[in-house]
């Protein structure tokens, strides 16, 4: 199964304006952050709280950035 970041995207866009800025808030790599919202690295638990907490996210949209399937083109 495999998911779609583009709601968290524009959220990180939204409140940070850049990826960079962003990463530099959570303390990780732009690197990281890229290969986690392109689906070639997985989210932790703790990557999740932690970008939530930085992004305003209320705990029960979670779902809505987190966890969007990517619908097949089949």
């Amino acid at each position: 199964m495999s998911f779609q970041y583009n709601k968290l995207r524009g959220r990180i866009v939204e409140i940070f304006g850049s990826q960079a800025k962003f990463a530099d808030v959570v303390g990780q790599s732009e690197q990281i952050i890229t290969a986690k919202l392109s689906g070639r690295s997985s989210f932790t638990q703790d990557n999740i709280i932690t970008w939530s907490r930085a992004l305003n996210i209320d705990q029960n949209e979670i779902g809505n950035y987190f966890f969007t399937q990517k619908l097949s083109n089949s």
